[in-house]
């Protein structure tokens, strides 16, 4: 089959691999009829993750139709067409009886990314996200292995096109999970910082759930602007000024209700902070996270569904402390939110295709990387067609 395959740092290229075969009772495998470049992606693209290996196939949003299953399958047959999470979740251990299915403690044999951990097990494994997640190759390919069947993967009415259920794969339960945990409800005051994929899909479901203001910063004006004209977010150019001061004015002095880091570890940071990143000695930028701080109120809540690792310079946890700010990150528990979100897109309360940009053929995904990557022809979000 052909499938996207890493090579090294912006070195990706579409190869001639083996076909998967169903490996457990409880696998199938899926012919893919559309997968997506997630921003998370582009982390492994730039080199920035060291555990991602050359050969392995990248891609954790993707959907399709079961071509194959093993025995042990219960939930799917063959004809069926589901989304698949990105999370891998066995369905029956603690974390997965608590319904926090990212944190499953059985599908990720690898060490995870926690740099104290004590001992403590890693988190579930991912698709297509390195071997710090499970190795497991991803979906950006003709065919993909789905282990773990009975646990994820929702099967999708024929009269809703792929492109209108695609991002339930991640960046749509991404994003609602982000404005959960920020606590957006009616008449919530919101700043989001990333007007990226799931920057996008935050704003989509905090004007779902009633959100009086949604302030976006960024500093692609196309992005605002399509965010601006889509969502109604009021824009904020973090080249042009101090985001978290401007917020602060338009607030009575008390910030906004809550705030979302949908940037993460590459944010655009200081010069110190490049310097650092370049000798090691920390491996994630601040910058955002030190602005969502500011800009949120007394009593407040940060919530990051954006991807940090590692050391941060500046963290500010005496502000964190005297303002009494919650902080909720982490992956996603995308099988938890797949049931309701797919409701609310048949019955069109969110149309998360909006956001689609570029749609390209696997054959041309290397392009769909650098588009993506240098934010070429107004890219938002690339959609590839095996």
């Amino acid at each position: 089959m052909k499938a996207l395959v890493y090579h090294g740092s912006k070195d990706v290229r579409v190869d001639t691999v083996k076909d998967p075969v169903l490996q457990e009772p409880d696998d199938i495998i899926l012919r893919v009829t559309a997968t997506a470049i997630c921003g998370s992606d582009l982390h492994l693209y730039r080199g920035k993750v060291p555990t991602l290996l050359s050969g392995d196939i990248l891609g954790h949003e993707f959907m399709g139709e079961v071509v194959a299953a093993g025995t042990g399958v219960t939930e799917l047959k063959v004809g069926d067409r589901v989304v698949v999470p990105f999370v891998i979740a066995c369905g029956t251990c603690y974390f997965c009886n608590t319904r926090l299915f990212a944190a499953c403690e059985s599908t990720n044999p690898d060490q995870g990314t926690i740099l104290n951990p004590k001992g403590i097990r890693p988190g579930a494994a991912l698709f297509g996200f390195s071997h710090s997640y499970g190795g497991i190759p991803g979906g950006q390919a003709e065919l993909v292995r789905v282990p773990k069947a009975n646990v994820g993967p929702i099967k999708i009415p024929d009269a809703l096109s792929d492109e209108k259920v695609l991002f339930l794969s991640d960046i749509l339960p991404t994003g609602y999970q982000a404005v959960l945990n920020a606590e957006v409800r009616e008449g919530s005051t919101l700043a989001i910082f990333g007007a990226g994929p799931v920057g996008l899909m935050a704003a989509a479901c905090a004007r779902m759930l009633g959100a009086s203001e949604i302030i976006m910063v960024d500093h692609h004006p196309y992005r605002l602007e399509f965010a601006q004209r889509t969502f109604g977010v009021i824009p904020i150019n973090f080249d042009d000024v101090d985001a978290a001061e401007i917020i602060i004015e338009a607030t009575h002095r008390r910030g906004v209700d809550a705030v979302i880091d949908a940037v993460g570890f590459e944010a655009k940071g200081s010069a110190l902070e490049t310097a650092l990143t370049k000798l090691k000695i920390e491996t994630s930028s601040g910058k955002a996270l030190r602005q969502c701080i500011a800009a949120v109120r007394r009593g407040g809540v940060v919530s990051v569904p954006g991807v940090y690792t590692g050391f941060l310079h500046g963290f500010l946890f005496g502000d964190i402390f005297e303002k009494g700010i919650t902080i909720k990150g982490g992956q996603t528990h995308v099988q938890r939110f797949l049931p309701e979100l797919l409701t609310h897109i048949g019955e069109g309360r969110l149309s998360s295709e909006v956001i689609v940009s570029h749609r390209l053929p696997l054959s041309e995904a290397a392009q769909g990387y650098k588009v993506f990557d240098q934010k070429l022809e107004d890219c938002r979000k690339v959609v590839l067609t095996p």
